[in-house]
């Protein structure tokens, strides 16, 4: 270059074969097409900016140039002006509408090209299943591609964008973009309803894109990645029983690795397996306890990972009257013998209600081996559940061992096991919290067993039970196994976003999304390809769903409701029972068209003890509670609120039933910051974003999960969140009123490093 010239800046294409001289004008016109959608932007500082930047360079690759552009606008995203999020995703949109159309062939200002020739394209090189091509006809799939709207696009925030498109829509092996987010959202519908007969079925495809097109509802993570693609396991969260046997604790950690290798969360429930001590065939002191499995299942975790995506995730859950209880709780402190730790294992205590009134008297507490009691008295304690807050079998049972004086025993007083809970869950966010009693009384189907332990995300309450081998033969060069199945928990979740679907302008949105999202749960049952045999046989046993939503704070903000108020919890109640009967009416229409799940007959619902114990006593309900006793219920379980972060992000709301960390923060990145921006942040909504997540009153939010929970039937992904200088009293109080509040779980202690003095509701 010669000085006192004005140097050339060359854009950089097709992987370097091409090079052209940067156009001002054009990169110019891009933009302000752009901001003909957002006027209120200063376009002008920005155009500044990036020409600036861009013409000091000699050469500029074109992808890099979007993605400085990218993150240019998102930098000047504020807490003033969140409208420049929306602005940076217009424009990695055209830049996926440009990808996509070089890669299949078409022009980029269509932003979509054939559907149906995505379909052909990816089916032959083994992306796509090939499902949908063999149960729809061409015609139907022109059809449905008509349904593509890609002003929809518009929806979606930079940062769920940009999610949706690198974790989930589908490429190729060198990550080209083939697939766009309407052709994903068409996919999911098209792939779930493929069984539904042909005389109605491109209307329920109808139903269902324009349920997931306008963001009113996601799918779960694995049924969002691989609906309509080859592999497609779409189940997020499994439970399984493990026997105290040696075969059953080995077979437990294949199923384990099984179900993690494809992508799905579990909780393995240890309350069978022996303590640390017991007789092994008679020989006393012979077992190692429940530490060794566990550090198994830990080793399971690290080596198995989901899709390599992430490591396993797997959550081990024990008793409080179990003997190992004390080494269990230390499983994650980073202090002690490492030998004796597991830290990649997530940690949750199954908890009777008299655990916790000698806590609240500071009585004694009495440990067990499940083994030793088996032996001596012929049950498991663990079988029984008290029927009623304060009596019922399991007391009885209880007091029984703990009169007994040829049952061993180890005595320690309650507090000091609860504050070694609350001294892990400071230091690692576990152990979970799992109330045995009420999760067993409000059971609907206890009719056909008991629920011991929840998952990973603690929202799934179903019948469990171990798996058992029966026998073991040689049949010329075969060994032929045959085992008892037991109840291996499977739940089918999806979300509906409250932020959008409940202030949608449509009138009856959410009974009509309710509707067809319940149905699209229900068809993943049938077209799950499960990695262990008896999580098939519970799923079509029970048919079990978990509908579950997000974007609770984000109502809130719209209506403008304070978090802490009455207001809220009123609200809380109102609404989620309103999802509850949708929930319920829907699984009972299908009931009607398709059958009920096979054990409904004696269950709460069909009693009717279901409504009875809820209350439900308006003209309203009593007519569903009479049709779903005559004519059934489709699914066993429905309802469950998972944290569902993830699916939230991408629909521009926030997560699960949480607070916000904050109105307005900085996410650091490898090499930049990114702003993160509550949804729909503007000077209305502010005030009921400024208490984030660390400073909204958590008694507040137990109460109104209090109120919630009486209308879910499993349960919530519900945390804590405290500065970690809590006082040890304040974080017991916590989880008094949780326990009193019938909540079924509590999930993570999530503890900051705030000053106690901005926390009003933990400092008095």
């Amino acid at each position: 270059m010669k000085w006192g010239l004005q140097m050339t800046t060359y854009i950089v294409k097709d992987g370097g074969n091409r090079k052209l001289p940067f156009d001002k004008s054009r990169l110019d016109g891009y933009l302000e097409k752009i901001h003909e959608e957002f006027p209120k932007l200063d376009l002008e500082d920005y155009k500044r900016k990036v020409f600036n930047f861009v013409e000091k360079k000699e050469d500029y690759a074109a992808d890099e140039l979007v993605d400085y552009l990218i993150r240019e606008a998102e930098a000047r995203t504020d807490i003033h002006i969140a409208e420049w999020e929306h602005f940076a995703a217009r424009l990695y949109l055209n830049k996926l509408y440009k990808k996509a159309s070089k890669n299949r062939f078409y022009n980029d200002d269509d932003k979509y090209g054939s559907y149906v020739g995505l379909q052909e394209s990816l089916g032959e090189r083994g992306i796509y299943s090939g499902n949908i091509l063999k149960n729809y006809s061409k015609e139907d799939l022109i059809v449905a591609g008509k349904l593509i709207d890609p002003e929809k696009d518009k929806l979606f925030t930079y940062n769920g964008l940009y999610l949706l498109a690198t974790r989930y829509l589908a490429t190729d092996s060198e990550r080209n973009v083939y697939e766009l987010p309407q052709e994903r959202w068409l996919t999911i519908a098209l792939y779930l309803m493929q069984n539904e007969p042909k005389e109605k079925r491109m209307k329920l495809v109808e139903e269902a894109y324009w349920a997931l097109s306008n963001l009113y509802m996601t799918v779960a993570t694995p049924t969002l990645a691989n609906a309509g693609k080859v592999g497609g396991q779409l189940s997020s969260c499994f439970i399984d029983t493990v026997d105290d046997s040696l075969q059953g604790i080995y077979d437990s950690n294949t199923d384990v690795a099984r179900v993690s290798k494809h992508g799905g969360g579990v909780g393995a429930y240890l309350g069978y397996v022996r303590s640390t001590g017991a007789a092994i065939r008679g020989v006393k002191g012979a077992s190692g306890g429940v530490i060794p499995w566990i550090k198994q299942l830990n080793n399971t975790a690290v080596s198995v990972d989901q899709l390599g995506q992430r490591k396993g995730a797997i959550a081990v859950y024990l008793d409080v009257f179990h003997k190992d209880i004390e080494s269990f709780l230390d499983l994650r402190l980073n202090n002690g013998d490492q030998r004796l730790r597991a830290h990649d294992v997530f940690t949750a205590v199954c908890i009777p209600d008299i655990f916790m009134e000698a806590v609240e008297r500071r009585g004694e507490w009495y440990l067990f081996d499940p083994h030793e009691v088996k032996a001596k008295k012929g049950w498991y304690l663990q079988d029984f559940y008290d029927e009623s807050k304060g009596i019922g079998t399991f007391r009885e049972k209880y007091e029984e061992l703990v009169a007994d004086e040829t049952i061993s025993k180890k005595i320690v007083k309650a507090i000091d096991i609860m504050k070694r809970i609350m001294m892990s869950q400071l230091e690692t966010g576990n152990p979970f919290m799992f109330y045995r009693d009420e999760v067993n009384r409000m059971n609907p189907n206890k009719h056909e067993g008991m629920v011991y332990s929840s998952n990973l995300c603690t929202e799934i309450m179903q019948n469990m039970s171990p798996t058992k081998m029966i026998q073991e033969i040689i049949s010329g060069d075969q060994i032929v196994i045959t085992k008892q199945a037991g109840d291996f928990v499977v739940c089918n979740l999806s979300s509906v976003n409250l932020g959008r679907a409940v202030l949608a302008e449509e009138e009856g949105t959410l009974e009509r999304l309710i509707e067809v999202e319940v149905r699209m749960l229900d068809n993943v049952i049938d077209l799950n390809e499960l990695p262990v045999p008896q999580a098939t046989i519970t799923n079509q046993k029970y048919r079990s769903i978990g509908l579950g939503t997000f974007g609770w704070h984000h109502l809130l903000a719209l209506k403008n409701i304070a978090w802490d108020s009455e207001e809220a919890e009123k609200y809380a109640d109102e609404l989620y029972e309103q999802i509850n009967y949708l929930a319920i009416r829907a699984s009972n229409k299908l009931a009607q068209e398709k059958g009920a799940y096979k054990v409904f007959k004696g269950s709460d619902w069909n009693t009717g003890e279901y409504f009875a114990r809820r209350n439900y006593n308006s003209p309203e309900w009593q007519e569903l509670a009479k049709e779903v006793a005559e004519k059934g219920l489709r699914n066993a379980y429905l309802v469950a609120v998972a944290p569902n972060m993830s699916t939230a992000q991408i629909a521009g709301s926030t997560a699960s039933i949480d607070p916000i960390y904050s109105a307005f923060y900085y996410e650091e990145k490898k090499d930049y910051r990114r702003p993160v921006i509550a949804p729909d942040l503007n000077l209305s909504t502010y005030p009921y974003y400024e208490k984030g997540a660390y400073k909204v009153d958590q008694f507040a939010s137990v109460r109104q999960n209090g109120r919630r929970q009486r209308h879910v039937d499993q349960s919530l992904s519900f945390n804590f969140y405290v500065p970690s200088g809590i006082k040890a009293s304040k974080l017991l109080e916590l989880h008094m009123t949780a326990w009193n509040e019938g909540l079924k779980t509590t999930y993570y202690v999530r503890s900051n490093d705030i000053d106690v003095e901005e926390c009003e509701w933990c400092s008095s």
